[in-house]
């Protein structure tokens, strides 16, 4: 039987939740982290994890926990641990670091003398040490400091999990695929309604969604995982994983659509589909979302419009305005979700959002607010009596 041991899954802040869940689909039981959630697995679990899971942005291999009161402690703990079992004196590393609240208020330093500590035991052992390559390391190094605990890990992911590797072209701010999985999760999206995105740019949105409702694994694109290189990896095992997942893709049969009023992003989408087989589920067009007719009779919209923090306030609130007023005249039955860091602007929309769920798009405060457009005239006391 395979060894067990703890797992840490990264993951957006916000996402937290949606990330439990999905593992728990997979009979994984789990524990909620600020921006993580902590599980018990084996290599097969890591291997399983790293392909399928679409909220992850990284899973780490927990390798041991102890106590750092003084900056001395943290060299004398990693030299003492056996790093020649993961690693020879002949192949690269690097060493990725967090602290927070700490005796090191240096992330770099802690990665510093970290690396110190490995290299003198190894040359104390062989007389030659591991060399550092920070971009394609043979073993990469997660050390955490919050307070007094540290927490070595090993990193089997390597470049973030939100890297999917379809997007060869893109347009302007583009949203991390992990984010863009995680908004069709949180929507609640049951896989049939038509779904729209009408502000799509080079096609996130759209292509996350077509992979999950054709059972298309995350990593499916990804050319390499970190643990391909680990001295215990099991390549029979690997295979025999990835095949099981690909032989459960399926076709799209729900209609799927993005649009943007930018030509150059949607060149830039049909371009990214199109080198996937995923190229005929997905149909997009340049449009204008304020001056066209919906794509489908009713449906669920994600939006992930502008939000340029250099926008100025009052472009902003004129442009939500106009959003507002296209879902109210245009989109009467549709479902429609948006994200947007412009909390002020976003109440310029004009309709009450029936539910507002608190995200993080990378450094930016954000919140994702679902609108329901009813069919029929109504007046504001009976969309607000409705909601």
């Amino acid at each position: 039987m395979s060894e067990s041991f703890p797992i840490i899954a990264k993951t957006l802040s916000g996402l937290e939740g949606a990330l439990a869940a999905e593992l728990q689909e997979t009979g994984i039981e789990t524990e909620l982290l600020y921006r993580a959630v902590r599980f018990t697995g084996t290599n097969e679990s890591l291997y399983r994890v790293n392909y399928g899971s679409r909220l992850a942005l990284r899973f780490l291999k927990q390798l041991a926990t102890f106590q750092v009161g003084r900056q001395e402690d943290l060299y004398i703990r990693i030299k003492e641990f056996p790093w020649e079992q993961f690693i020879s004196e002949d192949q690269t590393l690097a060493i990725d670091a967090v602290v927070s609240d700490s005796v090191f208020t240096n992330s770099l330093f802690v990665a510093q003398k970290a690396k110190d500590a490995i290299a003198d035991r190894f040359r104390l052992l062989y007389g030659k040490r591991p060399s550092v390559d920070l971009d394609q390391p043979d073993l990469r190094i997660n050390i955490h400091i919050n307070k007094e605990q540290c927490t070595v890990s090993l990193d089997s992911s390597g470049h973030s999990l939100h890297k999917r590797e379809y997007r060869k072209r893109t347009w302007e701010a583009p949203i991390s695929e992990v984010l863009a999985a995680g908004l069709i999760r949180l929507s609640g999206w049951d896989l049939r309604t038509p779904l729209y995105d009408p502000m799509c740019g080079s096609g996130t949105i759209p292509m996350e969604a077509a992979m999950l409702v054709s059972e298309t694994p995350a990593g499916f694109f990804r050319s390499e995982f970190a643990f391909e290189k680990w001295r215990d990896y099991n390549a029979e095992l690997w295979n025999r994983i990835k095949s099981e997942a690909d032989n459960r893709i399926k076709p799209v049969t729900v209609p799927i659509m993005g649009s943007d009023k930018a030509r150059q992003a949607i060149h830039a989408a049909r371009i990214n589909v199109q080198k996937t087989h995923l190229g005929s589920a997905i149909r997009f067009s340049a449009s204008n979302f304020h001056a066209t007719k919906p794509p489908f009779e009713s449906g669920l919209m994600l939006m992930n419009p502008p939000y340029d923090e250099r926008i100025q306030l009052d472009d902003a609130i004129a442009f939500y305005r106009s959003l507002g007023d296209a879902m109210k005249n245009l989109y009467p039955g549709w479902q429609v979700w948006i994200i947007s860091s412009d909390l002020k602007a976003l109440k310029f929309v004009g309709l009450k959002p029936s539910r507002k769920i608190p995200l993080f798009n990378g450094p930016l405060e954000c919140r994702f607010v679902r609108f329901d457009l009813y069919e029929g005239r109504k007046t504001k006391d009976e969309r607000s009596k409705k909601l």
